[in-house]
């Protein structure tokens, strides 16, 4: 009878450890679901954050693009204010000389106004010295 009692102490205890073993593997079961669906929100996560790189990427492309296209623009603009900005000065002194000439032409003309006035002054005071001279010398 003992060869029976312990076949079925060991039968049990066989039992109580597959069912130990059947509980385990229920628990690591549901751990590995776990893992793997955090595996598959990771992948995507990892997906997400590929995607946002090759946007950030493009955007930066994008953004080098317009800064190249804008340093072209400005670097014309200036050129072309830089040409314009000669171009007033041409006229500027061009305009200067033009009013130093007018300012000569104008002192000149006041000068040979005055120049005639003073000679019709002179003629007008040697006609009248002649008529006074001329009245004498007929009174006398």
């Amino acid at each position: 009878m003992m060869g029976l009692s312990l076949g079925l102490v060991i039968e049990g205890a066989v039992a109580v450890l597959l069912a130990t073993t059947i509980g385990y593997c229920i628990v690591l079961n549901r751990k590995i679901a776990n893992l793997q669906s955090d595996r598959t929100a990771l992948q995507q996560m990892i997906a997400d954050l590929v995607q946002a790189t090759t946007m950030a990427n493009t955007a930066i492309k994008g953004l080098r693009e317009t800064a190249v296209e804008a340093d072209e623009t400005l670097n014309q603009r200036l050129n072309e204010a830089e040409r314009f900005a000669i171009e007033l000065a041409n006229h500027v002194n061009s305009g200067q000389a033009v009013m130093d000439r007018i300012a000569r032409i104008t002192e000149a003309a006041r000068s040979s106004k005055g120049a005639e006035l003073e000679g019709q002054r002179a003629s007008a005071a040697l006609r009248t010295l002649n008529d006074h001279q001329r009245r004498r010398s007929s009174a006398a």
